[in-house]
């Protein structure tokens, strides 16, 4: 994990340092300048959170310069078993996205099933089957 971090910690100065050239270069044109710094502050969150796991997990093998295949062998970690959900805010994201085309009030209708559905994917493990 601590390549991954550094990856996009390092990625971070540049997309500011290039968002900030266009910027000037461009005169502050919105989309673009907006654009850069905003990719900047992306790559820096990920970078951030990556880091954070780094501390807290134990090394990789992928880590490791002379690490080994087999030291990858395994639990790989915790999965979840197939979901319907995501499939649910899939088309309520549709649904919304065709209400701003239509009208406000189809909007309203997919956000409330999206809300439905993202209640549903996180509490999916609190019952049935797959409940701990």
């Amino acid at each position: 994990m601590k390549f991954e971090a550094r990856l996009f910690l390092f990625l971070t100065p540049f997309f500011i340092v290039v968002g900030v050239i266009y910027g000037f270069w461009s005169s502050w044109e919105a989309v673009g300048s907006a654009g850069l710094l905003l990719v900047g502050g992306l790559v820096g969150m990920v970078g951030a959170y990556l880091a954070l796991v780094a501390r807290r997990i134990d090394p990789r093998p992928e880590d490791d310069a002379f690490g080994e295949i087999e030291q990858g062998a395994g639990e790989q970690g915790v999965y979840s078993p197939g979901s319907w959900w995501p499939i649910v805010i899939g088309g309520a994201s549709a649904v919304c996205f065709a209400g701003m085309a239509v009208g406000w009030w189809l909007f309203y209708i997919g956000a409330a099933v999206a809300v439905i559905g993202l209640v549903g994917w996180v509490f999916e493990f609190s019952r049935g089957q797959h409940a701990h």
